[in-house]
């Protein structure tokens, strides 16, 4: 940047009356908390005011917004051995591509640093897990606002129980696109006498609707129930596909299966066909031989069920199950609405409607037991811990086969033990060197391995030592609870 052109940056930021959602003007530096607290809150409020860029602007009085200088330059500024900038980085999620400009002083008056900050995307900024908004001139945590944190989500597209995609139909042709049948076998309700009853049902559930043209397939009821994906305009980028590849890499396909069908009509069939691409082992019992699949199946059909309740119909993709020798990797267009951190213990869905129906159809669990389900299920098996990930249009969730304790890295041992305190949490439970030792199968004599791992990831500050009154036992807790 030319020194006319940070000039001119200022100059039009002081010319502001008084600090806004997306402007704050500091003296100096205070903390590295309180910088990466700010970035989080204007970023975030940049978003909620329509602005690209926050700024926070040091070196001017935030009373009388002159300029007096400032001791502070933030490319240069050190925190431990690492750079302010790099600390930054690594504590916001996402990690927001803000910019340092601190190469000039302004006129005579001293030096000025800005972070110019751009506003979050799709969901909000976090610094150190926790999310803050500005209100008027305060920074305050995001949580506290609801309604603000809702418009920040991408979760405001249009339901898909109010997205046409054939209208002007007949009751034949409605009956030809749809398989009314399914609904009413899933939901073991009778299958009624007359197409009026079907139609009824169909329209209170908003799978159809009706004017003077006719009647309509919504979104809603053609993702579910179609008979052919085919047959619907746009709908054919959803279907799920499923590849199988030879080793652990993409190199090499060995199969791929696509579900031309409704969810309801396909996932029964989808999580047969996936489970029949894994290995098994084999059990000799005391009378029979009998085969143990390598990974649990509720874990599988509840991450299926994740895939597809949790995908972003607006974003471009398939929802994609990929089968590799040591894992597989289920994911679906969109980011979360909600931290991966929190999968375990919260719920938030941006298609309710479709997560309703399939959860009364029984191909989900209840509301937020799914994950449960899934990391219990995990620690059964004693598989490294499930591994979530968020990319710029999509989120996996990787399903690991079995490798001993020793195998596990750093990273995988620090998760397992989040994840153990969170499954334990959520059971009204706490986390215990013991109870650790149990889920990743270390032995008793070996308890300062476990005690390694609780401190790595207290380290890491997922979890926090519980206190129990009148009790000598540690125990522990997730970082939110």
């Amino acid at each position: 940047m030319e020194y006319t052109d940070f000039k001119k940056l200022v100059d039009a930021l002081l010319i502001r009356s008084r600090e806004t959602e997306w402007l704050e003007f500091k003296h100096n530096f205070h903390s590295k908390e309180e910088i990466g607290e700010r970035i989080s809150a204007l970023s975030n409020s940049a978003y909620l005011s329509n602005m690209s860029f926050a700024y926070m602007v040091f070196g001017v009085d935030d009373a009388t917004h002159e300029v007096i200088g400032t001791d502070l330059y933030g490319k240069r500024k050190m925190v431990g051995n690492e750079e302010l900038e790099s600390w930054l980085f690594t504590r916001l999620d996402p990690r927001v591509d803000f910019e340092i400009i601190d190469d000039f002083d302004y006129e005579d008056k001293g030096h000025v640093c800005i972070f110019k900050i751009p506003a979050t995307v799709n969901r909000p900024v976090r610094f150190s897990h926790e999310a803050y908004i500005r209100v008027g001139s305060t920074t305050r945590k995001l949580k506290d606002f609801p309604k603000k944190e809702a418009k920040i989500w991408k979760g405001e597209q249009k339901p898909l129980e109010k997205i046409v995609l054939k209208k002007g139909l007949s009751t034949q042709e409605v009956f030809s696109y749809l398989s009314t049948e399914t609904y009413f076998d899933m939901m073991h309700l009778p299958f009624p006498q007359d197409a009026n009853g079907i139609l009824d049902r169909f329209l209170s559930e908003k799978l159809i609707l009706s004017d003077a043209e006719g009647y309509s397939i919504t979104e809603l009821g053609a993702i579910l129930f179609a008979k052919r994906f085919s047959d619907f305009d746009g709908l054919t980028r959803k279907l799920v596909r499923v590849i199988v590849y030879k080793g652990k890499g993409k190199v090499e396909t060995i199969r791929e299966k696509g579900f031309d069908k409704g969810y309801a009509l396909s996932f029964v069939e989808m999580g047969a066909w996936i489970n029949s691409q894994l290995p098994a082992n084999e059990e000799i019992g005391q009378a029979l031989r009998k085969e143990v699949r390598m990974y649990p199946e509720i874990a599988i059909r509840e991450l299926m069920a994740n895939m597809i309740i949790h995908q972003d119909f607006a974003e471009q993709g398939f929802p994609m199950v990929e089968i590799y020798a040591d894992r597989i990797e289920f994911s679906n267009p969109g980011q979360p609405l909600i931290s991966t951190e929190r999968f375990i213990d919260e719920y938030q869905s941006r298609n309710d409607s479709l997560a309703d129906i399939m959860r009364r159809m029984g191909i989900c669990e209840e509301k937020g037991s799914g994950m449960d389900k899934t990391i219990s299920q995990v620690e059964l098996y004693q598989l490294p811990p499930v591994r979530f990930q968020v990319q710029e249009t999509r989120t996996t969730a990787t399903l690991f086969a079995y490798r001993k304790f020793v195998d596990l890295d750093k990273k995988e041992r620090v998760r397992a033990c989040y994840q153990h305190a969170c499954l334990r949490y959520v059971s009204n439970e706490s986390m215990t060197n013991q109870s650790l030792r149990i889920r990743l199968g270390i032995e008793d004599k070996n308890y300062p391995m476990a005690s390694r791992i609780i401190k790595e990831t207290l380290e890491a500050k997922l979890i926090k030592e519980q206190n129990v009154e009148g009790s000598n036992r540690h125990s522990y807790i997730p970082y939110w609870a």
